[in-house]
């Protein structure tokens, strides 16, 4: 099938300036970009008018936890409601997350590959998902749910989400193999505390020893599998960058050691920020949470403008699902009010995001060969990137060159 979205802004998530262009889609990919007018298209081509609007790559989150519905206990712990119930609550969260234009997500743990296989089976609709399925920690880390600060999404003992606790070197290897044999596309582990942490467990914090890290990265990239690292500062900092990870997700206190940054770009390193969900732990009704996020709110800020000073590429992920789930363009806006311009924020949303998840080949830009998915925006995100957020904004989905969401009639009135 032949689609063609003529009239509209185009940007293209390489970073260019915007252009007036016409998209045009054949099948699954998009088949060209074009800046020349055209008038003479095949009758079965599916003409669509996207005048006065903004065409943009699918949107990409590259840190969400799509199967968090709170962080209390009782849901940690998957004791609050039915499985079943807890299930359909995720499916809908899905649903609701490509609708808003994310046609791509990257769960960074409590999400099974069930929901990944469901998607791509058309049992129900969502986000193309890279999934990561649990937290790797050591005893007493992140991811041991024994730990006050641990994290948990599941009925314990859920056979689709192994457990990811490390208990000496000699257990890194087989955790990560049985991690990548229950269907994570991309390995998550932790080397620092956070601000959500218990009171001993903080971000400068560390976990993991250097030998244990290097040993993780290397089954991970043997099996062909990114890895991605919780780290906020301090020694479990710098082990993850010197042990190779694919991407720092937080990276609040990069500011205090520049070289690691200049490390980060000459490796090709990301950096995931994850602004959003420390508005949301400033707001936390326990106090060490709350000293925790505001005490490292400007080392985060200066952490992003000096990672982009010393070339370190940025990714955009939210890491907020389990408050409520927000928009997920809010990180974009966070971004914008940390220093990025609105067209390097769409760039870490859309192309450098892509890259980050290992998908750059086929996803993040608008360009020949690449998968079709493709949002169409009902004014200028570059003048107001707050609009990403406005779901009655977002006049078209397009995910595999299928339309997913059309809210075209709104607009046309």
């Amino acid at each position: 099938m032949l689609r063609v979205l003529k009239g509209g802004r185009v940007i293209d998530g390489s970073g260019a300036a915007p252009v007036e262009a016409t998209v045009i889609v054949k099948d699954r990919h998009i088949e060209a970009v074009e800046t020349r007018a055209y008038s003479d298209w095949p009758a079965e081509a599916d003409i669509i008018d996207v005048s006065g609007m903004t065409v943009l790559p699918g949107l990409i989150d590259c840190h969400d936890h799509l199967a968090m519905h709170g962080y209390d206990l009782a849901r940690r712990w998957g004791i609050d409601e039915p499985q079943t119930t807890r299930t359909l609550r995720t499916a809908k969260v899905l649903a609701d997350t490509l609708a808003a234009g994310y046609t791509t997500v990257r769960d960074a743990a409590g999400l099974d590959a069930g929901f990944k296989r469901a998607i791509e089976e058309g049992l129900i609709t969502g986000p193309r998902l890279v999934v990561s399925l649990v937290i790797i920690s050591p005893i007493g880390g992140i991811g041991d749910r024994v730990s006050p600060s641990g994290f948990s999404c599941c009925v314990p003992n859920d056979p689709l989400l192994p457990d990811g606790v490390v208990n000496t070197l000699a257990d890194v290897r087989p955790v990560v193999r049985r991690v990548v044999r229950a269907g994570a596309a991309v390995i998550k582990c932790a080397t620092t505390g956070g601000a959500s942490s218990r009171p001993e467990h903080g971000p400068h914090d560390g976990a993991f020893n250097l030998d244990e890290m290097q040993a993780l990265v290397e089954e991970a990239h043997a099996l062909d599998r990114r890895v991605m690292c919780h780290a906020l500062g301090g020694r479990g900092l710098r082990i993850a960058v010197e042990a190779g990870v694919d991407s720092i997700n937080h990276g609040c206190y990069l500011d205090e050691e520049p070289a690691l940054l200049d490390a980060m770009a000459s490796r090709g390193i990301f950096f995931v920020p994850t602004f959003a969900v420390y508005d949301y732990h400033r707001k936390s009704p326990q106090p060490h949470i709350r000293e925790r996020a505001r005490a490292l709110e400007q080392h985060h800020v200066q952490s992003l403008r000096a990672a982009l000073a010393a070339g370190v590429k940025i990714a955009a992920g939210t890491d907020a699902g389990g408050h409520g789930h927000p928009p997920n363009a809010i990180e974009i806006a966070c971004l914008v009010r940390a220093g990025m311009t609105p067209l390097q924020a769409l760039r870490a949303a859309t192309g450098w995001a892509a890259e980050c998840i290992g998908r750059g080949d086929d996803l993040g830009t608008l360009e020949r060969g690449k998968l079709a998915d493709l949002v169409v925006v009902a004014g200028d995100p570059l003048a107001e990137v707050s609009i990403l957020q406005e779901r009655q904004r977002i006049a078209l989905v397009i995910k595999d060159g299928v339309i997913a969401v059309d809210r075209r009639a709104r607009h046309e009135r």
